[in-house]
């Protein structure tokens, strides 16, 4: 993730233009080039995450293999965030990326059948089911549609523990903590 934005480091806004620039586009195999599903129109991802968000619509990253390899893991986690992403779905994540993603309030899932990565296309909706009954160990199902009109589900997997899901459910690590910490102080 690090990038000609990488000067900006202490600013959240600037370095979040890093985000996903060097990735390839698996349908097109352009670089930082994505689909608008809205507009039509062909942009850079940081650009289209940005549009997105300033309509309300969340957004899902889905990667392959060893999705956050790379030397600003947690600006990786941040931008996305920042951007109004909600989830990543991929086959596999870097070392320790997958933590810095639930620190940051984000869903980090991997497909439990890696062939289901096929399945997506760039300008599929993806709804993730089960929310409300997420556990440690629980699975969810993720229902994606097609712009023909067609679907598919598939199982996603998650390795969340009570603790990150109290993150999740507060929207990041820093939230969670200043809940605690206000609930203590009216105590």
């Amino acid at each position: 993730m690090a990038g000609p934005w990488l000067k900006y480091r202490g600013h959240l806004d600037n370095i979040s233009n890093n985000m996903l620039i060097g990735a390839v586009n698996a349908d097109t195999g352009a670089v930082n080039a994505v689909k608008n599903a809205r507009t039509g129109e062909v942009g850079p991802v940081p650009a289209t995450a940005r549009a997105y968000k300033a309509a309300g619509v969340p957004w899902v990253v889905v990667g392959d293999e060893n999705y956050g390899e790379g030397s600003s893991r947690e600006h990786a986690a941040l931008e996305p965030r920042h951007l109004g992403g909600v989830a990543v779905v991929v086959k596999s994540f870097a070392r320790i990326h997958e933590t810095n993603l639930k620190k940051q309030g984000m869903l980090p899932l991997t497909f439990a059948d890696p062939a289901d990565y096929d399945k997506v296309g760039a300008a599929d909706t993806l709804s993730i089911k089960g929310l409300a009954g997420l556990k440690p160990g629980s699975t969810l199902t993720v229902e994606g549609k097609r712009p023909d009109g067609s679907g598919y589900t598939f199982v996603a997997n998650h390795t969340f523990n009570d603790n990150q899901i109290n993150w999740f459910r507060h929207g990041s690590a820093l939230n969670a903590m200043a809940a605690q910490f206000k609930k203590a102080a009216k105590a």
